[in-house]
């Protein structure tokens, strides 16, 4: 096969992740492609024969020592698609993963007119539930105005930019009222897992991913805080690590939440926990 075709880039880009150890090499190799001969990721094969330019290996060149490096494929694209979008990635803001539309679904799964996003990064747990209820309104609250930039032009891109708002609060700090639901992917990796971590997580915020704890500080702040910033009935849902179902499920049991449920992902791991909040007078 000519060095000078889609197919032979393909196979080159795909041997040389292959020895840097990527188990996402054949998917990540065709997005590279599409990315320096402006393809689409679907017609590569169709096109393998097509010739590819000096100036399409060149941007080749360019990309693929960042990937060889372990920077995500997102951050390299500088997008992820999450549940029905693609989402902006900058390392700002946490990388939108499959397991995380658990969350989405989860919360889809009740009614809601308004919702509470605490540390939403990018915007996509917010933004996807906005864009799947056309009269809820939201609030998206993060630590770094970096990430909250991301969220904004990420709303915007959307659609839903009209019906969020975004705000620099340490969780609830600056955060006034009450609302049907509250949803949060909070760090939830303890400190001494953190070496464990893939290569590609230490290009992500890490304030993003740890607590610098026991990995469960920032669920005893939301439940906490969540009780005093809900309706009746209003519910809490948090993603979870797949090791602290039964820790979270008693801390929301212990700050009084109802109905507390675990929802698992499609690879059967504990992913998701939910509960429903009463007030005293209303038990």
């Amino acid at each position: 096969m000519s060095r000078d075709t889609v197919g032979s880039m393909l196979r080159a880009v795909t041997e040389d992740l292959r020895a840097a150890g990527i188990d996402s090499a054949p998917q990540d190799a065709r997005h590279l492609v599409a990315l320096a001969t402006g393809l689409p990721v679907a017609r590569l094969s169709i096109e393998a024969q097509a010739p590819v330019t000096q100036d399409q290996w060149q941007i080749l060149g360019d990309v693929l020592p960042d990937r060889l490096a372990r920077k995500p494929l997102s951050h390299i694209l500088r997008r992820r698609a999450f549940w029905r979008h693609d989402f902006e990635v900058t390392p700002h803001v946490l990388d939108p993963r499959p397991e995380t539309e658990i969350l989405v679904e989860r919360a889809l799964a009740g009614p809601f007119s308004s919702v509470l996003d605490l540390g939403t990064g990018s915007g996509c747990i917010l933004a996807s539930l906005l864009d799947e209820r056309p009269t809820a309104r939201g609030v998206g609250v993060d630590l770094s105005d970096a990430a909250l930039d991301v969220a904004r032009r990420n709303a915007r891109k959307i659609g839903v930019d009209d019906r969020a708002t975004f705000v620099t609060s340490d969780w609830y700090t600056e955060i006034q009222g009450r609302y049907d639901l509250i949803v949060s992917n909070p760090p939830y990796i303890a400190l001494d897992e953190m070496s464990g971590l893939a290569p590609e997580l230490a290009h992500e915020p890490r304030m993003a991913l740890t607590d610098e704890q026991d990995g469960l500080s920032a669920y005893r702040t939301i439940i906490e805080g969540a009780t005093g910033h809900l309706r009746p009935n209003g519910r809490l849902m948090v993603e979870i690590g797949p090791t602290q179902a039964a820790a979270v499920m008693a801390l929301f049991r212990a700050a009084g939440f109802f109905e507390v449920a675990i929802h698992g992902d499609l690879d059967g791991r504990d992913r998701v926990v939910g509960g429903v909040f009463l007030p005293q007078t209303d038990r």
